[in-house]
């Protein structure tokens, strides 16, 4: 198994440092920081102190390791925009975006895994049948439309709920939660729903499949034929045999959920990350556009190496063949 996650570990920094090449190829290729940082009075000499001050007169591989080095230490420069570190702006936004993709996540994993058991153990229910049917607006759907009508039903029809921001929030050191306050909770409420339906309905059609399909099989049979209970078939062995693929689609789509959370924190005017980034392109402030990628990738790249080693958890076969190749 160590072989495997040393394999893994450095498949994972190959591809965060092509994902690092193509955030730092923004730099020289998305407009000139000097054009952005500089006004219209600036003179030539100017134009030198800055492009030497940036360190933009080095070579590209210098640049490109001076640019990974930085990254490494949390450091992604100044803002364009703010003219602030880009590592404290997204200090400020990242606990909104954490918190709404949790949110989200436990709601597509919880809800998506459940009703995917349900579904399968009473394929032929009427309750079965409507989640189902149901299933196939958060499948078909985008996620903006999805904001927008549950915006225009639970806001503005019913009032229930805010349309929009995050709420009071309260600070716990340098992190700001909006878990502790009334207008907090409900605010995020409609951003999660939105964020977590579609993966939640990925997820609950995946389990029922493969559910269907592993209790059909002859080990499923020989355990009813001994006497084993629903309950023991159903849990102890039906789904644990289906969860190796389902957390394969799970991790991705968690990963998918900090990813795409740009779309729904834009109809909610949530103040996280993807906004933030939203707006960084409207004004070609390219350190944080590069920020922002080159978190994103870290993300995803943390959890599909969690979810290669979780093979190892749930299949012990895979723990087999390791060892046969090993020997």
């Amino acid at each position: 198994m160590l072989a495997y996650v040393i394999r893994r570990v450095f498949q994972s920094i190959f591809v965060l440092l092509m994902v690092g090449l193509v955030a730092f190829s923004m730099f020289r290729f998305v407009g000139d920081p000097v054009e952005n940082l500089l006004g219209q009075e600036r003179t030539q000499a100017d134009i030198e102190r800055v492009r030497d001050q940036l360190g933009l007169n080095d070579s590209f591989p210098v640049q490109y390791v001076k640019f990974l080095g930085n990254a490494v230490q949390g450091n992604f420069g100044i803002s364009y925009r703010q003219g602030r570190q880009v590592s404290e702006i997204i200090a400020e936004r990242a606990p909104a975006t954490l918190e709404l993709a949790g949110v989200s996540a436990f709601f597509a994993v919880v809800l998506g895994v459940g009703l995917g058991v349900f579904t399968a153990i009473r394929r032929d229910g009427f309750m079965a049948n409507i989640i189902m049917t149901t299933s196939l607006i958060g499948v078909s759907l985008p996620t903006f439309l999805i904001g927008i009508l549950l915006i225009y039903v639970f806001a503005v029809e019913l009032g229930w709920l805010p349309s929009f921001g995050r709420g009071e929030t309260v600070k716990i050191g340098w992190w700001s939660t909006g878990f502790l306050t009334e207008s907090g909770l409900k605010a995020i409420i409609l951003p999660a729903i939105t964020l977590g339906l579609y993966q939640m309905t990925l997820i609950m059609r995946l389990v029922r499949a493969e559910m269907l399909e592993v209790l059909r099989t002859d080990y499923i049979k020989f355990a009813r034929a001994r006497g084993l209970s629903k309950r023991a078939i159903n849990f102890g062995h039906a789904l644990k045999n289906t969860l190796v693929p389902v957390i394969t689609v799970t991790g991705l789509q968690i990963g998918s959920i900090i990813a795409f959370a740009i779309i729904t924190e834009t109809v909610f005017q949530w103040p996280g990350v993807g906004l933030l980034f939203i707006n960084a392109i409207q004004f070609v402030d390219i350190p944080v556009m590069a920020a922002y990628l080159m978190l994103i990738s870290v993300m995803f790249v943390l959890i599909n190496l969690i979810v290669d080693l979780l093979y190892f958890v749930i299949d012990p076969r895979l723990s087999a063949d390791a060892s046969t190749r090993g020997h």
